[in-house]
Parts: C-alpha cells; sequence; structure tokens
C-alpha cells in the first residue's frame, strides 16, 4: 500500500446525512497508527432522502430495499468524489474507499444488515471499494459493534492516562482506552441513545424542524425526570458490556411512548425535548458509573451530539466527577472521527490486519473486516 490514503464513508444512525473523509495512515513506532485529515466533507441528506431511509429502516418492501441499495451506493459515490476534489487528490493515488453504508437492521450478536452498494462505488470511482466491515465479527460470534474503538486505540489514546471517546450519532457510544492504546485492555460499548430519539422527538412536535437547532428547545424547557427514571428501566440499560443498539429498540414506538407520556404530565414541547435530552444524558452518565472501573479522567466527545450544547451540558453534569471535553478541542472536527475511523479499517484491511477489537464486541478472536470490490 504505497500512498496509505484512503476515502472513508459513514451514513450513521441519526440519518443526517453522508460524513467523508481523506486520510493518509502511516505505522508508527510504538505499535499505534499516525493519521493526517487531509479533507472532510457533510453532504445532508435532502428530505425525499432521509423519508426513504426512514421507511427503509421501518418496513420497506424488497423492491424498495433493492432500489435503495443501488440509489445510495450513488449518494455515497458522490460524496466520494467531493471529498477526493477538496483534498485534491488524484484517483490512481487513493488506495481504497472504505464504506460503511448505511445500517438498515442490525441484530447484535445474530445479523447486521448496511446497505450502499459498493459495485456502484466502485464503478462511479473507479476505486477498490472495501464494505460490509461489520458481518465478519458478527460472523465469529460477535456484536458486530462498535467498530470505532481500533481507531480509537490506535489513533486517539493518551500517551499516559486512561481515555473515555464518547461518540454521539444517532446511538451513543463510549470506547475506554488505556495508555498507548493497548488492544487487550480497551473496551467500548454502546450507552443508549445518542441524538436518535432527540431528533424522533423534535421531528414528531416540529415537522418543520429536522432536529433541535442549537438545543434552543431543549434549552427552553424542563426535563420530566420521573419519565427519563421510567425508560432508564429498561432492561438495556442494566445489562453488562459488551452490547450493541440501535434504531431496533430506539425507533418510533419507543419515541412515541415518550411524548405520550409526557403530553399525559402536561409538558410542553420544549419539556419534552429537554426530556429526551436528559435521557440520553443519564443514560451516558449511568453507563460510566456502572461499567468504567478504570481511572478515566476525561472523555473526549464527538459527533453531531457534540454540536447541541443542552445536550453537552446535560451529559457534562451526568457524568460528573469525569471532565468532559469536545473532541475538537484536542484533535481535528469531531463531525469527521466516524469517517476517518473506517478509512482505518480500509486500511487495515489492505495490510491484511485486524479491524476489530475482541474485549469491545465480544467476537472469538482479531479479524480482518469488510469485503472489497475491484473497480
Amino acid at each position: 500500500m504505497s500512498s496509505g490514503v484512503v476515502v472513508g464513508l459513514m451514513s450513521g444512525t441519526s440519518l443526517d446525512g453522508i460524513s467523508a473523509a481523506v486520510a493518509r495512515f502511516s505505522d508508527a513506532n510504538d505499535g499505534r497508527i499516525d493519521v493526517d485529515l487531509l479533507a472532510h466533507t457533510s453532504r445532508a441528506y435532502t428530505s425525499a432522502q432521509r423519508t426513504r431511509l426512514t421507511s427503509a429502516l421501518g418496513a420497506g418492501s424488497p423492491s424498495e430495499y433493492c432500489r435503495l441499495n443501488f440509489d445510495l451506493g450513488g449518494w455515497l459515490a458522490d460524496a466520494a468524489i467531493e471529498v477526493m476534489a477538496e483534498a485534491g487528490i488524484a484517483r490512481d493515488d487513493i488506495a481504497v474507499i472504505a464504506s460503511h453504508g448505511q445500517t438498515i437492521w442490525h441484530e447484535p450478536g445474530h445479523s447486521t444488515w448496511q446497505s450502499g452498494e459498493a459495485a456502484v462505488i466502485a464503478e462511479r470511482t473507479g476505486v477498490d471499494v472495501i464494505s460490509d466491515f461489520r458481518v465478519r465479527d458478527v460472523a465469529a460470534g460477535g456484536q458486530g459493534a462498535p467498530l470505532v474503538p481500533i481507531a480509537d486505540a490506535m489513533l486517539f489514546s493518551s500517551e499516559s492516562e486512561w481515555r473515555g471517546l464518547q461518540n454521539l450519532g444517532g446511538i451513543g457510544n463510549i470506547t475506554v482506552v488505556p495508555p498507548h492504546g493497548q488492544l487487550e485492555s480497551v473496551r467500548a460499548f454502546d450507552t443508549g441513545p445518542g441524538v436518535a430519539v432527540i431528533d424522533a422527538v423534535t421531528r414528531a412536535i416540529r415537522p418543520d424542524l429536522t432536529y433541535d437547532v442549537d438545543g434552543k428547545l431543549a434549552a427552553a424547557g424542563k426535563p420530566n425526570m420521573r419519565i427519563v427514571a421510567e425508560l432508564m428501566k429498561h432492561p438495556y440499560f442494566s445489562a453488562a458490556p459488551p452490547k450493541s443498539t440501535g434504531r431496533e429498540l430506539f425507533n418510533s414506538d419507543y419515541v412515541q411512548k415518550l411524548i405520550s407520556a409526557a403530553r399525559a404530565a402536561g409538558g410542553k414541547d420544549e419539556d419534552i425535548v429537554a426530556t429526551a435530552v436528559q435521557l440520553t444524558a443519564e443514560s451516558i452518565g449511568d453507563a460510566y458509573r456502572r461499567f468504567i472501573p478504570e481511572p478515566v479522567r476525561e472523555v473526549l466527545v464527538s459527533g453531531g451530539g457534540a454540536k447541541n450544547p443542552a445536550l453537552f451540558a446535560a451529559i457534562e453534569k451526568a457524568a460528573s466527577p469525569i471532565i468532559v471535553r469536545h473532541f475538537d478541542d484536542v484533535y481535528f472536527d469531531g463531525e469527521a472521527k466516524e469517517a476517518v475511523a473506517f478509512a482505518l479499517l480500509g486500511y487495515l484491511h489492505v495490510m491484511k490486519r485486524p479491524g476489530n477489537v475482541p474485549t469491545a464486541t465480544g467476537a472469538r478472536g482479531p479479524r480482518v473486516l469488510g469485503k472489497r470490490t475491484p473497480a
């Protein structure tokens, strides 16, 4: 792999759009990997695209799934072409494109399904594509998630202290990384909802909004702690890691349950959104107290939810005494982090090196992840 340059593509559970990054990787002397972010772009989904994706996550027909798979491959290819142009990197200098695609269904430990046809991306870009990263871990008895911990360990570990890295996409997940990122000590798990419930609640009560812009609705409301406590009784939150979750649990029925309970208690729109925010914050704080015995003093937060001031403030309070900081303050734009992580998985695939962390996913052992589609 002469160039070490990989394009990473990610479409997450928040359904806000596609994140694309161009990164150059090189092996460091201490076993970790150095990364240079060359470019990053985000392509927001149109309302029509988001509607199709949301429908597929509900109950699409075989025809709809098939068409969406190819169309999404085209949307991912557009994002790859755009970020390659922004980086000023020639197609021949790109080793591979690593595409996570969009998760349609995920049953931890049983099966997983990501859409976004790799052959379409390869055909449109003229670059080899690595895709379907999660299935091998599931086949090896793992949860298939989270997969970002390999990047957290190899790229973002501290020199001297234990560190937590919290992602706030549609689903929230935490990676606990020892100094120098020794993989045998890395742990990770999904804490519960990130912004999936917050965004869905916002769209349900304010159809003109796709999300709570700048957390203004939540900041103007008061959370109903009784409802939060009731929702926190779900077995997922008390289940011990390794564990992962998704929209299969935090779905429209879950959202309607929250809204109905808040309405019955006399909650205004702002109070309902504030309650959803508090649910995410409490689930994260509770997870830290229950499942992180390591001496973690600091957590770096990234993902779309990190941009929500109301959510960030609520997490700061719920996680205390652990210090919560923005990932951006230490590294690069946190919006690029997951795309960079999957670019790393593409790099590791080409180098024939494992991409999963068995202590995080529960797999029987390390596995090379992904399937290669030649250009």
